[in-house]
């Protein structure tokens, strides 16, 4: 069959994903940021948010665990959309392009709940856009299992083959074709628009 719906991942597709210069607001010393970063095994706890952990029962769990670094745990939930950047350049374009031409718009994406809310009241004009969403922190589920696209796919109401996923990230990429979905690995808006017009979308 083919190809009728894009799926878009978030982070770094959508949406500039920067906690790199977030962190050095906070801590501007390199061994100091370095080292907080892997005392907290920060990116590792980050991923059990995306998982599902509410925010507040992990922060509690990892300051009591490091005290010293209460407040910067604190910060990054209370200061998360900080880390989100501008959009990606050139893909918000196409994502009209995509609604103007009546293409099925839809996004799976790794990210906590209790951010996620925010940031999409926050972009709600631009994510209006689209006929759904799957997040991860709500769903308990993180890509690249495949019970995530799986679940997606049934929200959304495709066939794996009527859809073409578009991710940074090559491991999520080797998960929806496992599944049968058509994807895209994202490297800048010119070569996903090239293979947007090969699937006939554009």
């Amino acid at each position: 069959m083919a190809v009728t719906a894009a799926v878009f991942d978030v982070g770094n597709v959508l949406y500039g994903w920067d906690p790199d210069s977030f962190l050095v607001r906070q801590i501007a010393d390199d061994d100091s940021r370095l080292r907080f970063i892997e005392d907290t095994d920060l990116y590792g706890w980050h991923e059990t948010l995306d998982g599902g952990r509410p925010f507040d029962e992990a922060a509690a769990e990892l300051s009591e665990k490091f005290p010293a670094y209460a407040a910067l745990i604190s910060a990054w939930g209370d200061r998360f959309g900080e880390t989100i950047i501008d959009p990606v350049p050139g893909v918000h374009a196409i994502v009209e392009e995509l609604g103007t031409k009546k293409v099925p718009l839809f996004a799976i994406t790794n990210f906590s709940a209790d951010f996620w809310k925010p940031f999409y009241e926050r972009e709600m004009a631009f994510f209006g856009r689209f006929r759904d969403i799957v997040v991860s922190g709500e769903e308990k589920l993180l890509k690249p299992d495949p019970a995530i696209y799986y679940r997606a796919l049934h929200r959304f109401e495709l066939k794996p083959d009527e859809a073409l996923f578009i991710d940074d990230r090559e491991i999520n990429v080797e998960g929806a074709l496992a599944v049968g979905m058509a994807a895209h690995l994202f490297n800048s808006a010119e070569d996903l628009r090239d293979r947007l017009k090969s699937e006939g979308l554009l």
